[in-house]
């Protein structure tokens, strides 16, 4: 009698993979929960998929975020990172530094980006959402990432950040270039992030002159003791904030609504509990699908400074780490039932936002975000359906991120919620 053998590995980072990797990622979990793999870029990488090894992971200061400790300098130059951080001289952001430097960038950088400064800001994420919803509501269909998901958040960040209104449209074919081509070529990404960075270096140098209440101007006052940020340091933390803080909040809101729209018992428990006036299932449904089907795939890369083990398996010194926090989140040995959804869940320390130092620095702004897009749109567009199959919906391909190409929606035309503004 034979015992049965190990299915063969699944194939990683195809086009079917993307449409649902978490079968996939339940057969590392089980089989091999560290694992090596050659990524699309042709860099070597291990995978980090259970739930304790992930949290231990992102914690371990024995991992650098400084892409400088990558032991394949020439074959990894330019694969890993944002594509023209380095040669836009962006690099000195949260994502790319360990301590000391980052213990003082995070440090004055939290002096400008409070919680109080994103509480304040809510009545203007509540206008812009109804104002995105009013643009097609008459219409009875949308394109909800294009029309919704995607103008949100970058209207949101370009008004924190202080981007003037006439500006705010280069902005958004900027980030829609990176959405577009995250998974794809590398080169219009690169031109975007150079325009990005010219832009915000002369920002910077206008406000200096005449600062203003919004999150720049927060960044140039920023002092600790004595130490401000530099102009390139200043330039990049408001690049990353910009680009950290944008494509995951699309894709929070365009997950979270395809995960409601799939799961219809609980966006109607979420409608009802809305209609009373109970805003606690809003708060801890937002948790659950960033847990569920979040915005961020793999956490962003990681180099041993040193020979280590996780899980039982010997990294070495060098070697890139991708921590999936999407395995990780579905991992049955933390959380009870992992791929039912489920709104109410109350034992959720998913890894959403991430562990440790480099916990996400944004996600106050993404809570309120995403909590306010989705509680609007049930409101607003209560027979909201899905106008696709979901086998016909097309996810983009990309390392670091999860997100949708397209949501297309059907619903009842609606008038209105605020008069157009007159010319």
């Amino acid at each position: 009698m034979h015992e049965n053998p190990t299915p063969p590995a699944p194939k990683l980072f195809t086009w079917e993979f993307a449409s649902d990797p978490y079968p996939a990622y339940a057969w590392l979990r089980e089989h091999a929960p560290v694992h090596r793999t050659e990524l699309p870029s042709g860099v070597e990488a291990w995978l980090v998929t259970r739930y304790a090894d992930a949290r231990q992971a992102l914690a371990d200061q024995r991992l650098s975020k400084n892409p400088l400790h990558h032991s394949e300098h020439a074959h990894g130059k330019g694969k890993v990172g944002i594509p023209g951080e380095r040669s836009a001289n962006l690099m000195t952001h949260l994502l790319n530094i360990d301590p000391p430097d980052h213990t003082r960038l995070r440090r004055l950088v939290s002096k400008a980006f409070t919680p109080r400064r994103v509480a304040e800001f809510a009545p203007r994420v509540q206008e812009l959402t109804d104002r995105l919803i009013d643009g097609f509501c008459e219409k009875g269909g949308a394109d909800l990432i294009h029309e919704f998901a995607f103008p949100l958040p970058i209207y949101a960040i370009c008004d924190m950040l202080g981007v003037p209104p006439e500006d705010q449209d280069d902005f958004r074919d900027w980030a829609g270039m990176m959405i577009r081509h995250g998974g794809g070529p590398r080169g219009g990404v690169a031109r975007s992030v150079k325009k990005m960075r010219t832009y915000l270096a002369e920002l910077i140098h206008r406000k200096r002159e005449d600062l203003g209440d919004d999150l720049i101007s927060g960044l140039i006052r920023a002092s600790d003791h004595g130490e401000h940020l530099t102009e390139n340091e200043a330039a990049a933390m408001a690049f990353i904030l910009l680009f950290a803080g944008f494509e995951t909040t699309v894709n929070l809101i365009g997950n979270g609504t395809y995960a409601l729209l799939r799961h219809p018992e609980q966006r109607e428990r979420l409608q009802r509990a809305l209609a009373e006036g109970d805003a606690s299932l809003l708060a801890t449904g937002v948790e659950e699908l960033l847990r569920y089907d979040g915005p961020v795939e793999l956490a962003t890369w990681r180099f041993a400074t040193q020979n280590l083990v996780i899980g039982g398996q010997r990294i070495a010194e060098g070697d890139p780490v991708l921590v999936v926090l999407a395995a990780a989140d579905r991992d049955p040995e933390r959380f009870a039932d992992p791929d039912a959804l489920d709104l109410s869940r109350r034992d959720n320390q998913h890894l959403g936002y991430g562990h440790g130092i480099h916990y996400c620095l944004g996600a106050p702004l993404a809570r309120l975000e995403g909590q306010t897009a989705l509680a609007t749109l049930l409101r607003r567009l209560p027979d909201l359906r899905l106008a696709a199959a979901p086998e016909d919906l097309r996810w983009r391909g990309g390392l670091i991120m999860r997100g949708l190409r397209t949501l297309p929606v059907e619903f009842t035309a609606r008038p209105p919620a605020q008069a157009p503004a007159r010319p």
